[in-house]
């Protein structure tokens, strides 16, 4: 099997796992139900899932344990996207090649949409947790890892840099720890909370975590320079949002060259901390696509 066809494989498995989670009910809150839906099932690369996956079966481990906390993470990544294109963040009209939540269904229910994604991703992951009667106490971790990641010391810490430092000069230094919080904490969260639930012993929980963090570097460093040099088609949003918003980025502090330069020694640091690792070709591969990928 190709790299490309196990990649769809994890990520049809995903599409499956949320579309019977999130249905639309026949209430008087339905449109909320819609709301949640138009984001979550609007297509992406699912690569936050996809990873837990893919060290769930590197550690031959169950997927069944880990498939709630893959998927939690994907509605916390959705919700965090709703958010992040309202008007009072990055004001994007389309996602994905689609008019954004807020377009189709307003602010205030985009809002209550990425609300409720958070909620519902809390009690699927609290629900694994009730239902263990082996290892509660390990999916509990595996939760607070992707809670931490997802909060105020993580995602939303780096959102809060983020606005803070538009029209502003940031350093290097300052710039990746934004982006370490904001883009790499939810990543490396979905590498290190499948780990948790597979038992990983020091060894591979180390070697991961430095994977985790170098692959959300880079994934950042190819979104700055995807905003600067992509197709909007291919992308599916507008290019040019960050020079927008004066947002400063690898490209802005770099140049397009060492920006370029520095994503390709990041994939290699990545690569080459799992040369010991046992059956982590697809996570090597990974590492690469993230690289070369055109959205």
């Amino acid at each position: 099997m190709s790299y490309i066809q196990n990649f769809n494989l994890y990520r049809n498995l995903v599409e499956e796992w949320i579309s019977k989670r999130i249905t639309v009910p026949h209430l008087p809150e339905k449109s909320l139900f819609e709301a949640m839906r138009y984001s979550l099932m609007a297509g992406g690369k699912r690569l936050r899932p996809v990873l837990s996956l893919a060290v769930c079966d590197m550690l031959e481990g169950d997927r069944e344990d880990v498939m709630p906390f893959a998927c939690a993470i994907e509605m916390i990544h959705a919700y965090s996207l709703i958010h992040d294109d309202l008007p009072c963040m990055d004001n994007d009209d389309f996602r994905r090649g689609k008019p954004t939540n807020h377009k189709v269904f307003g602010e205030a229910k985009a809002i209550l949409a990425g609300d409720a994604l958070l909620n519902t991703a809390c009690e699927i992951m609290l629900d694994a947790v009730l239902a263990d009667d082996r290892d509660p106490l390990g999916k509990a971790a595996a939760a607070r890892i992707i809670m931490d990641a997802a909060g105020s010391a993580g995602m939303i810490a780096g959102q809060i840099i983020d606005l803070e430092s538009e029209h502003a000069s940031i350093s290097f230094e300052e710039l990746c720890r934004m982006h370490r919080l904001k883009t790499g904490a939810l990543i490396r969260a979905s590498i290190l909370s499948a780990a948790r639930l597979c038992r990983a012993d020091q060894k591979i929980w180390e070697a991961l975590d430095r994977y985790g963090q170098y692959i959300g570097l880079a994934f950042q460093i190819k979104d700055d320079l995807l905003d600067y040099e992509g197709d909007a088609e291919v992308i599916g949003k507008s290019t040019g949002s960050d020079e927008k918003n004066h947002k400063s980025t690898y490209v802005t502090l770099l140049g397009i060259k060492k920006a370029k330069e520095l994503l390709k020694e990041t994939v290699e640091e990545a690569v080459k901390v799992l040369k010991d690792l046992q059956s982590a070709d697809f996570l090597i591969k990974t590492a690469a696509y993230i690289a070369e990928r055109e959205r």
